[in-house]
């Protein structure tokens, strides 16, 4: 069954615009964690402009559940996450004034670069997750970057799902299936919502884990964040619905 990761950047976001701790996001965590998510996500960025390193280092110490690292391997990001040392870190190849990710890796032209990193967290028994875009030939690279897993970027899905669901999900099935067929775990992310994970779920019901943060948190202001992280949850379980 599909795990949810819940990406707590917004929460960390709302705190900074005001200065101060409200909302805390290490209680907010625990909370999340509470109400059912099976892991928190954070996206450190060097400008610190929402998660900061020092809230790494507080959610590991304090979190139940796995922790996953997202972020472009810099110095510093690789120094925090063997600092840490999460369940998983997820590399993303963002600039560093990126509003948010809009990318996969290319694990062909990039592949020795990538097969360093991950052999270095490999070895620090860290699981290492490469984000791809949905294409068969760059899942299937993954595997010489030494990846355990690729995490699919599903924002064209997500774009594409009210006009053709069908169409939209074709490449994630094709891409998912070649990371069954080549030992790779399964990941998911990127404006995933209420509205399209379920047929997501039902396509795909071999991926390990998606991690959602935007519209999970958009959708609390309504429904309340235990209600929706429960919501959420009864997406990836279709039999719930």
């Amino acid at each position: 069954m599909t795990k949810l990761s819940v990406n707590v950047n917004k929460i960390a976001v709302l705190r900074n615009s005001r200065g101060g701790n409200v909302p805390n996001v290490l209680q907010t965590s625990l909370d999340i964690e509470r109400f059912g998510s099976e892991g928190i996500t954070v996206h450190p960025r060097p400008d610190a402009r929402h998660i900061r390193y020092d809230d790494v280092r507080e959610l590991k110490a304090a979190i139940a559940t796995e922790l996953n690292i997202e972020g472009n391997p810099i110095p510093s990001f690789i120094d925090l996450v063997m600092e840490v040392r999460p369940a998983q870190v997820t590399l993303v190849p963002d600039a560093e004034d990126a509003i948010t990710s809009n990318a996969g890796w290319d694990t062909i032209r990039h592949r020795e670069y990538l097969k360093d990193i991950c052999s270095r967290f490999n070895d620090a028994g860290i699981r290492t997750s490469i984000f791809v875009d949905p294409k068969v030939e760059m899942v299937e690279a993954a595997v010489e970057c030494e990846a355990q897993r690729v995490e699919l970027y599903t924002e064209a899905y997500a774009a594409g799902y009210a006009a053709d669901r069908e169409a939209a999900i074709a490449p994630y099935v094709e891409a998912a299936e070649a990371a069954r067929r080549v030992g790779l775990g399964l990941n998911a992310g990127h404006d995933l919502s209420l509205e399209n994970l379920t047929y997501f779920a039902e396509r795909i019901p071999w991926c390990d884990e998606v991690s959602i943060g935007h519209a999970l948190i958009a959708d609390a202001l309504y429904y309340g964040l235990e209600n929706t992280v429960q919501m959420y949850r009864r997406c990836l379980i279709p039999s719930l619905k």
